[in-house]
Parts: structure tokens; sequence; C-alpha cells
């Protein structure tokens, strides 16, 4: 069974889990965005499926629609707002020495987490 869990943005379930990497696909629902953060010990590249919206990498605001991907180099502050209508999906893949939700630094939380 893949791992699933709920976040006030949307949700994300778990397609892969190895000592490589780890492949996720998230849903964020319209008008909901994640916090702004960073890994210590993880890359990200995300490909977008369904729906649209705009990635935050540092200081530049990206676009991103289906068929689009974006790469979040180790340590960069990253963020994805969904901006559509519809739901946001995208593929995650995090690769690096370390996939815990842990490694996550929040810079900036809507939720206050």
């Amino acid at each position: 069974m893949l791992e699933h869990d709920v976040r006030p943005w949307g949700e994300y379930f778990v397609l892969a889990d190895d000592a490589s990497f780890k492949v996720k696909r998230i849903v964020v629902n319209p008008g909901q965005r994640l916090s702004l953060q960073l890994h210590h010990r993880r890359a990200e590249h995300w490909f977008a499926v369904q729906g649209s919206g705009v990635v935050t990498l540092g200081d530049e605001h990206v676009p991103f629609a289906a068929g689009q991907s974006v790469d979040i180099a180790l340590g960069m502050a990253h963020r994805i707002e969904n901006t559509g209508a519809e739901p946001l999906v995208f593929i995650e893949v995090q690769h690096g020495t370390y996939f815990g939700e842990d490694d996550i630094v929040r810079l900036s939380d809507d939720y206050g987490r």
C-alpha cells in the first residue's frame, strides 16, 4: 500500500521509496501553497501533470503547468502555489542522501507549522 498523507494544502502519495531516491505524487488544492522551504540533504525534480501554478525558486517566480518541469537544487528555497481552478498535480523525484520529512526547513508557512 502506498504511503499517503493529507496536509492543509492538499495531499501526497509515495510512489517509490529507495535508499537513493523517493518519488511522490503531490496534489495541491486550488488557492493553496506549500511552505517556503529548503532541504539540506536532498534535491528535487518536479514534473507537472495536471493544473497550473507558480513555483518560487529563490527570488524567481516560474509559471508551472502540465508538461513543464523544474529542478530544485540542494539548499534552494522553494515553494509551489496552485493559482488555477483545478487541483495542481505533479510528480516529485527526490535524490540525495536522506528523504525524511524532518529535512524540511520551513522559512515561511501559511499554516503555522
